[in-house]
């Protein structure tokens, strides 16, 4: 199922289109954008989401970022702030046309 996904959505290719927009989507949105505005290396901060989604589809490269909790453990993310990013991440599943079932995934996954 997880090779089937990373193809679904385009492979390596694909997985780099998903991230910019997601990105560009979270700059975009008042609720959050100020959280990304203060991230120094937005290159770095890109290829370590790429590689969490990658690697949670079961794919190389390995993750080498810290894990979900120790990442936003101390960032104090509210409740609004975190439907906003998950709209945004929804929004550019769409705009890169994502089946259903693809987005679930996906979902889960994060």
């Amino acid at each position: 199922m997880t090779v089937a996904l990373h193809q679904r959505l385009g492979g390596a290719e694909g997985i780099a289109r998903l991230v910019d927009d997601v990105i560009a989507a979270h700059l975009a949105n008042p609720l959050v954008k100020t959280r990304f505005e203060k991230i120094k290396d937005m290159a770095h901060t890109k290829q370590l989401v790429r590689e969490f989604l990658t690697a949670g589809l079961g794919s190389p490269p390995t993750y080498t970022g810290k894990g979900m909790l120790g990442a936003h453990k101390s960032a104090n993310v509210s409740e609004q702030e975190f439907l906003a990013a998950i709209d945004d991440i929804v929004g550019a599943m769409n705009k890169n046309g994502i089946d259903e079932d693809s987005k679930q995934d996906i979902l889960a996954i994060l």
